[in-house]
């Protein structure tokens, strides 16, 4: 089986693989309709290439999002036609340079009609697309831009290869449709509606401005609060990126303290009158189309797996009660509450999963929520740099944690908030000249205990 994986050392195309003593070479010859796979040691004259047969069949596993239809087509290769080995080898190249696979090895069988190939694969990691300033189009037209490049395109690429080339080109070539000929540019940057990263597509040098912003519900334009906070975006450059981070933490938590939490907010359009081939204004009017949903009541959580913390400290800290109106922003900090709880007992990797049900019938929603506590850690040492021998003996002395107590995170963050603010609580008159501070809890599963390490930089 040949192997051909990423390496920075090597170019792409060149045979990659582990070194063994031996080597399997293969010798596709024609010989009575039948072809031979002969092996090699590797101190022998190198496998002729020049063979060929005719190719029956092109098959892949391995694959969890890809279709197989996508790797016949990126190899290169073509069912009937003739290769030898150089071009099997060739189409994994194919298949590595597009960079939506991690590793490509293959291996083939040959039969008295011709040969079939085998391409093992682990896919690359693939991000969403996140299209940011392209008003002249909707997200539905650059789809199906790239979709005509790259068939099995799903809205997710890879960050790098030529999968990724041949998406910008596509976006390119639609631009151009409108007479724009500019650079798209494309970065993995967090997710604005979300966890997580997107692929952000971007094009360079269109300066663009947010004329104004108005939205399908009357409430918010009847809010003071809201109109007050559209003075923080009006007059931007205009960004997909920058609007849905306003909606997220401007809009959304108008909608979430009243209990709407299934509210959906744009996606954002650029509504114009006139030709819509006219060359585009510089400033835009962006209208945000809102689907409110129910408001929801609580109906309750149902807790698993949780042993440090009892189901009535649970229900407290979360403090809903059954049957009245949900505050989307308070739920979320009781989420946190119970966290902190959890993390001044030493719970430092305590895991939350917590799943809403919602009935519209009755428009309320509960919780099943499924705990994993993790280890409890006790305090371990500290570990400090960049202070001089008498800083250490002052911040040594002002720590909070006795060694091997349970680590309560609060009062280690509370201790960083005296070292950034008030640093005179712990270093007394003592003349210091570090600018900023680096921290980081260093934890041992198998000791459970947790060292913390104080970077003082000048």
């Amino acid at each position: 089986m040949v192997d051909v994986k990423s390496a920075p050392s090597m170019k792409r195309g060149a045979v990659r693989g582990p070194i063994r003593d031996i080597v399997l070479g293969v010798i596709l010859a024609l010989a009575a309709n039948s072809f031979i796979a002969v092996v090699t040691r590797a101190q022998t004259a190198a496998p002729a290439a020049t063979a060929t047969a005719t190719l029956t069949k092109i098959s892949a596993d391995g694959l969890k999002s890809l279709p197989e239809s996508a790797v016949v087509l990126l190899t290169g290769l073509t069912i009937g036609s003739q290769v030898g080995r150089a071009d099997l080898q060739s189409g994994a190249d194919h298949l590595l340079q597009t960079g939506l696979f991690a590793t490509v090895n293959y291996n083939f069988k040959t039969a008295a009609n011709g040969v079939t190939v085998t391409y093992h694969l682990e896919e690359a990691p693939r991000l969403p697309v996140y299209f940011d300033n392209f008003p002249w189009f909707a997200d539905s037209e650059l789809t199906d831009a790239i979709r005509a490049k790259l068939p099995f395109y799903d809205g997710h690429l890879p960050v790098a290869g030529g999968a990724l080339d041949q998406a910008s080109d596509a976006v390119a070539a639609l631009l151009l449709t409108r007479g724009l000929n500019t650079p798209v540019e494309h970065q993995a940057i967090a997710n604005p509606l979300g966890d997580g990263d997107v692929l952000q597509f971007h094009v360079q040098g269109a300066p663009m401005q947010i004329a104004s912003m108005t939205f399908s519900d009357s409430a918010l334009s009847a809010s003071l609060v809201i109109q007050q906070h559209l003075a923080e975006i009006v007059g931007k450059e205009y960004s997909r990126a920058t609007i849905d981070l306003f909606l997220a933490e401007q809009i959304r938590p108008f909608y979430l303290e009243r209990g709407f939490l299934r509210v959906k907010l744009g996606p954002p359009e650029v509504r114009l009158s006139g030709n819509p081939n006219d060359k585009l204004p510089e400033s835009l009017p962006v209208f945000v189309p809102v689907v409110s949903g129910p408001p929801y009541k609580w109906n309750g959580a149902t807790w698993h797996g949780n042993s440090a913390l009892s189901e009535i400290t649970l229900n407290n800290l979360l403090g809903e009660k059954i049957g009245t109106s949900i505050n989307g922003m308070e739920l979320e900090a009781g989420w946190d509450r119970i966290r902190e709880q959890y993390g001044q007992k030493g719970y430092l990797e305590v895991k939350i999963d917590a799943t809403p049900s919602y009935d519209d019938t009755t428009r309320t929603v509960s919780y099943a929520v499924n705990i994993e506590d993790g280890q409890a850690y006790r305090f371990g040492k500290l570990v400090l740099s960049g202070l001089s021998l008498e800083g250490e003996r002052r911040l040594k002395q002002a720590w909070p944690i006795p060694a091997n107590a349970p680590f309560d995170k609060s009062v280690f963050e509370e201790f960083l908030t005296k070292l950034q603010t008030h640093r005179t609580k712990v270093f007394g008159d003592l003349p210091l000249h570090y600018d900023g501070m680096g921290h980081w809890l260093q934890t041992d599963p198998q000791q459970g205990t947790v060292d913390v390490l104080l970077d003082f930089k000048n």
